[in-house]
């Protein structure tokens, strides 16, 4: 089962992270967190995590989806699509987003499908901006 709706940019980490913010915010996505994987594991485990690639884990939410899905299941919180990770993938940049579709996968309730539905139509809007801005692409 795919869990994932990724795409690869021709563009440097930094360039990526920055167009995946303003692609996300354009579609309704606020960043609540960043956690720099990098950098933590590099902090917690020093040598150990050298070959740790450039990785960023964004938190976006966009309240009114995360609310209707919240009111049909309070413990649906495990499973909002809400972390994006944009990390480098050899010489490209890879730009990653829970599939919503999981949701309802995973708990089986057909109540969540209309959220999950508009959560993909968002995220993949997202997605394809960062790729038609991606000359390479």
């Amino acid at each position: 089962m795919r869990y994932d709706r990724t795409v690869r940019l021709d563009t440097d980490f930094a360039t990526a992270v920055a167009r995946t913010r303003d692609a996300l915010a354009a579609q309704g996505f606020g960043i609540l967190t960043e956690i720099d994987v990098t950098t933590t594991l590099k902090t917690k485990l020093g040598r150990a995590a050298e070959d740790v690639e450039d990785y960023v884990i964004l938190g976006a939410c966009n309240p009114s989806l995360a609310h209707r899905a919240l009111d049909t299941d309070r413990s649906i919180g495990l499973l909002l699509p809400c972390n994006v990770v944009v990390r480098r993938d050899g010489d490209r940049t890879a730009v990653q987003a829970l599939d919503p579709d999981t949701m309802v996968t995973l708990t089986g309730s057909d109540a969540l499908r209309p959220v999950a539905e508009e959560a993909g139509r968002r995220l993949d809007a997202a997605l394809a901006e960062l790729t038609a801005a991606d000359p390479e692409s």
